[in-house]
């Protein structure tokens, strides 16, 4: 529906599209449309000014630590300052823009409850929907995002949409899988007449195991998060400690110098690696 391209005419070859890395990064923040021009794509974080300056004074706290202990030199200590407060801007973009989508898809399953106490009523899908607006403005607030979803979604069943359109739309600019999967069943239970009720309530299960799972995955591998945040600070209290030895091991000379950026980048290097193994998803 979205985005679909058209079939192959009978006997000719589908065309193989060639395209370079910075065209295929364009094509990847394209933001996907709202159905009637209105709605957040979840794909893209956009930060404020409030965000920027978050990010930017933790990248300076580590720039400061880094820089002090390390190399104790003033003018290295800005550099790497204002190199950790830019650099982190887009790190801590995408950490803000994942918990925006976990939040989102707990509010979404806050909603399907909503949905199915409003269908065990026996009540129609437009005012179900009606009913989940209010409740979900009432435990969330008006700015959460389920709130501004459900808000379209009531505006445009009153210009005539279809809420399958509407709901498949909000899948698409969401991103997560069970929008999507609970978007694709509602549109075939909706249009051939299925029970929307059971539908919806075995949506809600889904969601809640697998919120479930994830939060003992979590707290199974929180020590070991832990682990490794404070196997990053022990190089800082090692290179401070070792001050006492002189500054044949601690000097800025030549080589002490590239010893301390390579190990600076086996740092980096093991810090991200280690962040990737502890971060498990379903």
């Amino acid at each position: 529906m979205f985005g679909r391209k058209k079939p192959a005419q009978a006997g000719q070859e589908p065309k193989k599209e060639k395209k370079g890395k910075v065209e295929r990064q364009k094509e990847a923040v394209t933001p996907i449309p709202g159905i009637m021009g209105m709605g957040d794509d979840y794909h893209i974080y956009t930060m404020t000014l409030a965000d920027r300056l978050a990010a930017a004074g933790l990248g300076a706290a580590v720039g400061i630590a880094v820089g002090y202990v390390f190399f104790n030199h003033w003018l290295t200590t800005l550099i790497l300052t204002a190199a950790a407060g830019i650099g982190l801007q887009k790190p801590f973009g995408e950490y803000l823009k994942r918990k925006r989508l976990k939040k989102l898809l707990l509010e979404f399953k806050d909603l399907l409850e909503t949905l199915t106490a409003s269908y065990s009523a026996g009540q129609t899908t437009a005012r179900a929907f009606e009913d989940a607006l209010h409740e979900m403005s009432e435990l969330y607030g008006e700015g959460a995002d389920i709130v501004q979803e459900l808000k379209m979604i009531h505006a445009g069943l009153q210009h005539n949409y279809n809420i399958e359109d509407l709901l498949l739309n909000f899948a698409a600019r969401s991103g997560l899988d069970d929008v999507d999967s609970f978007a694709n069943v509602f549109e075939v239970c909706n249009r051939k007449g299925g029970n929307l009720k059971q539908i919806v309530g075995e949506t809600r299960s889904v969601i809640n195991d697998k919120i479930e799972i994830e939060m003992e995955i979590q707290t199974m591998v929180a020590a070991s998060r832990n682990e490794l945040n404070i196997m990053m600070v022990m190089p800082l209290l090692i290179m401070f400690t070792m001050r006492g030895l002189g500054d044949s091991m601690t000097g800025n000379s030549v080589m002490n110098v590239i010893v301390k950026l390579i190990a600076l980048g086996i740092f980096a290097g093991a810090y991200a690696l280690g962040s990737k193994l502890v971060d498990i998803k379903l």
